[in-house]
């Protein structure tokens, strides 16, 4: 149904809703959940994609966990809404507390590798792309450092 809207007011709707979001976070600060996916492909590059709205930096496929799901099915959720791939075997890497807006934000960091071949929406992701590790884009956002350095120790300890 929502593909009927087209993509350009589609994507003026998303950073309508995100700024709207933004400032109903800073006045009622509630305690939000999400996950985040960090992806890798067969030949080492990471995952990243572009949304639409808020900073426009790239960043790991992330979102909000829904009532009564598992962290670990939202991510899976998350990532496939995101990218148009599937997930295969998720480790968790680790749960980070961070602010977001004035909330505070609860969030599950997973890792997985994949074989297909990403593709944006152009609606909510403009671009979802696979980078060489040694090679990132700019600008990057914060929390996809924190979260590829999680990735890294954790990937050392293996």
């Amino acid at each position: 149904m929502l593909r009927l809207i087209p993509a350009p007011l589609h994507r003026a709707a998303y950073r309508a809703a995100h700024g709207i979001r933004k400032r109903w976070w800073k006045l009622v600060k509630p305690h939000l959940v999400g996950c985040s996916v960090v992806a890798i492909d067969l030949q080492d590059r990471l995952l990243l994609v572009r949304l639409s709205y808020g900073s426009q930096a790239w960043s790991l496929p992330s979102g909000g966990i829904h009532r009564n799901e598992t962290p670990e099915a939202a991510a899976r959720r998350e990532f496939r809404e995101e990218t148009g791939c599937d997930a295969n075997a998720m480790i968790l890497l680790g749960v980070e507390d961070e602010p977001l807006y004035g909330a505070r934000n609860t969030v599950h960091v997973f890792a997985t590798r994949i074989s297909a071949q990403p593709t944006a929406d152009r609606r909510e992701v403009m671009e979802a792309r696979f980078f060489p590790l040694h090679s990132l884009p700019e600008p990057i956002t914060e929390k996809t450092r924190r979260r590829l350095a999680m990735w890294r120790d954790h990937s050392k300890k293996r």
